[in-house]
């Protein structure tokens, strides 16, 4: 069974440099919408999510909204444990795959092939199980030769096809997702959304961010809202 709780979370980001520039381009840099505060040495800090609280089981497909920078991509980072948090705890069990941010995890020296295996294994997977993966992926993403080369030499649209074919390769049991569907040309957007409604329908718990009202109705059946540092659900 999968399962997923944030028991009072709360995620801050300290801002050393705030004095040499302006708060407006410190919080872009940050990006969230968090609230602002001092802690004790007075760095100034941003809560990014502050006691946030929700449990998910088996079943449940979650959709965040929220304005930009509201904070659904710390969200999902939290969630995949890619952050920690200042205080409370996020307990997770099931196999977690992520689509959230292009590049992450990449090192752009290497080639394509040998970010699949850096990808594979940082998602958990083993050795063997990336290479039994290869032939799909090398189908899914229609890079060639070019999987070849290092990755510093691929257009963006290059890197949506390989992280995305290597993130989906292998059905999770949680898969969190990031607004992905209007990345790359129209033939690759199709064959995107195919697969993911595949794994959609049956990964156990499933978290989309997204600023469409539509694709939120079609693929989730709960919907939490963030607006300043708070995570609310909508009924």
């Amino acid at each position: 069974m999968a399962h997923l709780l944030f028991d009072n979370v709360t995620v801050k980001y300290p801002i050393y440099n705030a004095g040499a520039k302006s708060l407006k381009k410190a919080l872009v840099n940050v990006g969230t919408g968090g609230f602002l505060s001092k802690d004790p040495g007075e760095v100034l800090t941003i809560t990014a999510l502050d006691k946030v609280n929700f449990e998910l089981f088996d079943g449940d497909s979650v959709g965040l909204i929220g304005h930009n920078g509201a904070g659904k991509t710390t969200l999902l980072r939290t969630m995949a444990g890619l952050y920690t948090p200042v205080s409370g705890s996020v307990t997770t069990s099931g196999k977690i795959s992520t689509i959230i941010e292009l590049g992450a995890g990449l090192d752009s020296e290497l080639s394509g092939y040998e970010n699949i295996y850096r990808l594979g294994l940082l998602l958990g997977m083993t050795k063997s199980q990336v290479q039994n993966l290869i032939p799909s992926i090398e189908d899914f993403t229609e890079l060639g030769n070019f999987l070849e080369a290092p990755v510093r030499t691929y257009s963006s649209g290059m890197l949506m096809r390989l992280m995305f074919a290597v993130s989906t390769s292998n059905q999770p049991e949680i898969l969190l997702v990031d607004e992905m569907f209007g990345t790359g040309d129209k033939g690759f957007q199709e064959k995107a959304r195919a697969r993911m409604e595949s794994i959609i329908s049956s990964a156990k718990i499933f978290v989309f961010a997204s600023h469409s009202e539509d694709l939120i109705k079609k693929f989730c059946n709960r919907v939490f809202e963030l607006k300043h540092g708070s995570v609310h659900e909508v009924t």
